[in-house]
């Protein structure tokens, strides 16, 4: 079975941090897109981080300088430094050749794609 597991959400207060992982499991990292989605408005989720098949590393805006990602193996890591508010959702870890950077949470896209179930952050002001 093709799958990603996520683990690592958690409540924290502003400025507090936080490292997601994500796991591959039926297939490998090597040679897609993988990365975080956040849920927004709307049942949409729109992409904080990436890592591409060449090793670059995509970082939203509101991300760049706060989160790093990762990876090691079949495993990618997302730590958020210095939380706000603002970035409390549900995350959810997604692995395709391309990751778009706006998606409806969960679509399948062809010929590959996989994500998790999503791992609560809560930030408290």
């Amino acid at each position: 079975e093709v799958k990603v597991v996520e683990s690592g959400g958690g409540s924290v207060e502003t400025g507090g941090s936080l490292t997601l992982s994500c796991t591959a499991s039926g297939f490998t990292f090597d040679g897609v897109d993988k990365g975080w989605y956040r849920l927004v408005p709307g049942n949409q989720c729109e992409l904080v981080s990436s890592i591409g098949t060449d090793s670059s590393i995509y970082y939203q805006q509101s991300a760049k300088g706060r989160f790093t990602a990762s990876q090691d193996k079949n495993t990618i890591y997302l730590k958020m430094d210095s939380l706000k508010p603002d970035d409390t959702s549900v995350y959810r870890c997604a692995a395709a050749q391309i990751l778009p950077l706006k998606a409806q949470c969960g679509k399948n896209w062809n010929p590959f794609s996989a994500w998790g179930q999503g791992t609560q952050v809560t930030v408290s002001s």
